[in-house]
């Protein structure tokens, strides 16, 4: 638990930033991995032993708004991180999460992936399908190429 001096520390405004804090040395953290753009540490709440953040030093909110320069310079590190939690744990895989807006299940509005390690028989559930309906599919496709430019 991170006590009452915490509490308002997922704001969207970098000065309370949990992870703007971490990095600084603010609030403790157990460190796994530094370089110069990215900073990773293992997940107070952990889905299963060896979850661990990977955070650019940098305060953006998500996916939306992080630079694309940037964004490419976290993922040499994020598979650095995910073979290193695989070997180390013994998982049978590796899932690789990213939440972008309350909707999606962002609690902390500084870009952050979560790298968690799976075990068979671990209990957890993967997301459920459904189909889409007749010519659905491709009526989504067009309006998602419409934004691509």
């Amino acid at each position: 638990m991170l006590g009452k001096k915490w509490v308002n520390c997922y704001s969207r405004n970098m000065e309370n930033c949990i992870f703007c804090k971490i990095i600084a040395g603010e609030i403790p953290c157990t460190k796994v991995y530094e370089d110069d753009v990215s900073f990773a540490f293992l997940d107070i709440n952990p889905i299963n032993l060896g979850h661990t953040l990977l955070i650019p030093k940098d305060h953006h909110e998500n996916l939306h708004e992080i630079p694309e320069n940037l964004l490419s310079r976290l993922m040499p590190p994020l598979k650095k991180l995910a073979n290193a939690i695989k070997e180390s744990v013994r998982a049978d895989g590796i899932n690789i999460g990213q939440n972008n807006g309350s909707a999606a299940g962002q609690v902390v509005y500084h870009y952050h992936v979560h790298i968690i390690p799976r075990f068979s028989g671990d209990g957890l559930k993967h997301w459920p399908g459904k189909p889409y309906l007749l010519d659905e599919a491709a009526e989504i496709a067009e309006k998602i190429k419409s934004h691509l430019s």
